[in-house]
């Protein structure tokens, strides 16, 4: 009796350690997947973002300023020129 019990417990024990194991493995693994894929797709995302809305804005803003600056600097000086001569 005594080694029957024995070998049914120590039998129950090693399965269920071996389901707690293979349970915390896939577990472990499929969270730590899960938490590398989002983090990863997260910060390729924001870094692309944010590199493109900084390049966006700064070829903007460069854009801009200096198509205003050309355009008011000729626009200015051909008035002033013109209005001189006059």
């Amino acid at each position: 009796m005594d080694g029957w019990m024995d070998g049914w417990m120590d039998g129950w024990m090693d399965g269920w350690i071996g389901w707690m194991d293979g349970w915390m493995d896939g577990w472990m693994d499929g969270w730590m997947d899960g938490w590398m894929d989002e983090w990863m797709d997260g910060w390729m995302d924001g870094w692309m973002d944010g590199w493109m809305d900084g390049w966006m804005d700064g070829w903007m803003d460069g854009l801009m300023d200096g198509w205003m600056d050309g355009w008011m600097d000729g626009w200015m000086d051909g008035w002033m020129d013109g209005w001189m001569d006059g």
